[in-house]
């Protein structure tokens, strides 16, 4: 299934990631584990955030990609699945 990862990172915590080389490392080592459709990084209300589109094959794939999110840079996370273009006609066809 298509899903949207956002990753809202603690400013203070990111900060010392950056300074500590850390934070290329978690996004190179994200990249490499889920390579993403696409992946976006951007200021939002204030904060760093990165926002990945990709496949998650199973649900229990979410907490070996979260859990670095959560434990080294105090991130906000949030899975929501997704759709292209081509999926939500799909769907909608489905519906009759």
């Amino acid at each position: 299934m298509r899903v949207m990862l956002k990753a809202t990172l603690d400013t203070e915590k990111s900060s010392e990631a950056i300074k500590g080389g850390q934070l290329p490392e978690l996004i190179k080592a994200t990249m490499d584990r889920i390579k993403p459709e696409a992946a976006y990084f951007m200021p939002d209300e204030g904060r760093r955030s990165c926002v990945f589109v990709f496949d998650m094959q199973d649900s229990s794939e979410l907490p070996p990609l979260a859990e670095p999110f959560f434990t080294q840079l105090g991130a906000k996370v949030e899975v929501s699945p997704v759709m292209d273009l081509d999926d939500l006609q799909k769907g909608l066809s489905a519906l009759g």
